[in-house]
């Protein structure tokens, strides 16, 4: 079932969908299995799957040359979505990205997750890699994720990269694409986040999963200033409990999201990390709180492969 209809089925109550990681190479699914299992009961309309691309790393091979080696840290997020939806019978969003693919290692990927009739995605422009101070698109793939979901919406609509392709059959994915209550990093003022945003749903999104935020006024007024340039797409909250005393300055730097005064204040007081991590499940109970009796439909947890402080939220809020 696409995400737009669970949005619809929800009729008034607030569901929970959370997001994990593929394991590290090397591991097996039982890792991510486990981790899904605890929240189960709460009936999750859908999962969402990262995808992280391939790294390189640079080898030296002697007479002053160095060779570029593919480094694959995670197994391939397909093969995870269709392990979870055969396994928990609910549906899998997987990742899709820019960075790492050319268009026509996306259109093969989209093939795939037709043919294991995987009904969403979520199409993400990816980060750069870690030696890369800027994003670099492939050569011969999509910069933006705008270009990327008009991609997508081309194969919705039978448009292959090769014209000549016979037999073609249209795909039917339902499009998510992220927003940012406190605006992406690079992007040089809010306005401009926004003007590409509505470039994304014009381009064919269905809806919008939001970074995660820490002050519900700014995902409100996000809120607010989508629908006054005409973006009427459903708008999912993104949420992440604070958990250690480094994140107080990871999550700032990396993801460009403020932090409220009353929350810095509790953590930095607290005297360890089990103390922080209780200070992050009750301010996430209240954000959740809120977002409830607001009428949101779906709240999304960026779970990450941790249960058990995203059960205790979730158990406390509904």
């Amino acid at each position: 079932m696409k995400v737009t209809e669970h949005i619809k089925n929800a009729k008034g109550k607030t569901q929970v969908s959370f997001e994990v990681l593929p394991p590290l190479k090397g591991q097996n699914i039982k890792g991510i299995f486990d981790s899904i299992e605890p929240l189960m009961e709460f009936n999750p309309p859908f999962i969402d799957v990262t995808y992280h691309r391939e790294e390189y790393e640079y080898k030296d091979a002697g007479n002053g040359l160095w060779e570029k080696r593919v480094v694959r840290k995670r197994p391939g997020t397909v093969g995870i979505c269709s392990a979870i939806q055969n396994k928990f019978k609910v549906d899998a969003v997987p990742h899709i990205l820019c960075g790492g693919f050319t268009k026509e290692d996306t259109e093969n990927f989209l093939i795939d997750l037709d043919f294991l009739g995987i009904d969403n995605v979520v199409a993400l422009r990816g980060d750069a890699v870690k030696n890369e101070t800027y994003f670099k698109a492939e050569p011969k793939g999509n910069k933006y994720a705008s270009e990327l979901v008009a991609q997508i919406s081309d194969l919705n609509n039978g448009i292959y990269l090769d014209p000549e392709l016979e037999n073609t059959s249209k795909t039917d994915f339902c499009i998510g694409v992220a927003g940012y209550p406190e605006k992406h990093m690079e992007a040089p003022n809010f306005d401009t986040d926004l003007k590409f945003l509505k470039q994304k749903i014009d381009n064919g999104a269905e809806y919008i999963v939001t970074q995660m935020f820490f002050d519900n006024t700014k995902f409100f007024e996000f809120v607010k200033r989508c629908r006054e340039i005409g973006i009427d797409a459903p708008i999912i909250p993104g949420l992440k409990p604070l958990a250690t005393l480094n994140q107080l300055n990871l999550l700032p730097h990396r993801f460009k999201v403020d932090l409220p005064d009353e929350l810095v204040a509790e953590v930095l007081k607290a005297k360890d990390n089990a103390a922080i991590r209780q200070i992050g499940i009750d301010w996430c109970i209240q954000q959740s709180k809120e977002l409830i009796q607001a009428g949101l439909p779906i709240i999304h947890y960026y779970s990450m492969g941790k249960a058990d402080n995203i059960k205790k939220i979730i158990q406390s809020s509904l």
